[in-house]
């Protein structure tokens, strides 16, 4: 979850392939790495549906404490679950050198996943319990608890699965050779244009993304814009794709 992340200077941890070339600047960010728009959209059509069931069995379930427990659960389950998958995030590590930028990244989701999900399975065994005592059919509603629980031994401490979600990356950026610098201030995102070369002899120009720091935002485009004084520069939305930006057509 975003909201369930451990704060850590990664700087100092990741394997630099070249700390022999002296650093510009070094920094990490925590970002949501994709089209926030469509991913908030999304988020609202999931909060709709989350409220619309935790409605209906309010009202269809004849006791009012355990309808509203369950309707209550419901919704804080389906608000999580709906937030985990359009609120993700992406650390993203970077050191700038006169020839080039190394980025490392992941998503950190996993590092809450084991946490997360073994204090749902105990908070709702306590409100299952609390249902068994109001009318024990809810015994086999146990059956979510037990299963949450068993999903989150097995997922946490599984490593390929760990390695699997993290989505673990490592590029560098030629950012000297960057034929086109773009600026997305509204999301401190700077674009670096390079074109690509295909086997058919065919291209095309993508930027790489460079996310920064609120703080550092106009030092890090400062040392672009000074090194780079003959690159063309604009300043405008991008639109942000998993591994590149382009721009709005």
């Amino acid at each position: 979850m975003w909201f369930i992340q451990p704060k850590r200077d990664y700087v100092a941890e990741m394997p630099w392939k070249h700390i022999d070339e002296p650093a510009i600047m070094t920094w990490q960010i925590r970002t949501r790495d994709y089209n926030t728009f469509i991913a908030n959209i999304m988020f609202v059509m999931i909060l709709c549906i989350a409220l619309a069931g935790a409605l209906a069995v309010y009202y269809f379930n004849e006791h009012f404490i355990s309808s509203l427990l369950l309707g209550v659960s419901m919704f804080l389950f389906l608000l999580l679950v709906g937030m985990s998958i359009t609120h993700q995030t992406t650390i993203v590590v970077y050191r700038l050198t006169d020839k080039s930028i190394e980025v490392f990244s992941w998503k950190p989701q996993i590092d809450s996943v084991k946490p997360v999900m073994k204090w749902t399975a105990i908070i709702s065994g306590i409100g299952v319990l609390l249902l068994v005592f109001i009318n024990p059919d809810f015994i086999i509603a146990a059956i979510g608890p037990i299963g949450i629980g068993a999903m989150a031994a097995l997922m946490g401490n599984s490593k390929d699965y760990q390695t699997m979600v993290r989505n673990e990356e490592y590029y560098e950026i030629d950012w000297p050779n960057a034929e086109d610098i773009a600026v997305w201030r509204k999301r401190c995102l700077i674009g670096l244009r390079f074109t690509w070369y295909n086997e058919d002899d065919s291209s095309y120009s993508v930027y790489s993304k460079v996310y920064c720091c609120k703080k550092d935002f106009e030092k890090c485009l400062d040392i672009f814009k000074t090194r780079l004084p003959n690159t063309p520069y604009r300043e405008g939305k991008l639109v942000v794709h998993s591994h590149f930006a382009t721009l709005p057509e």
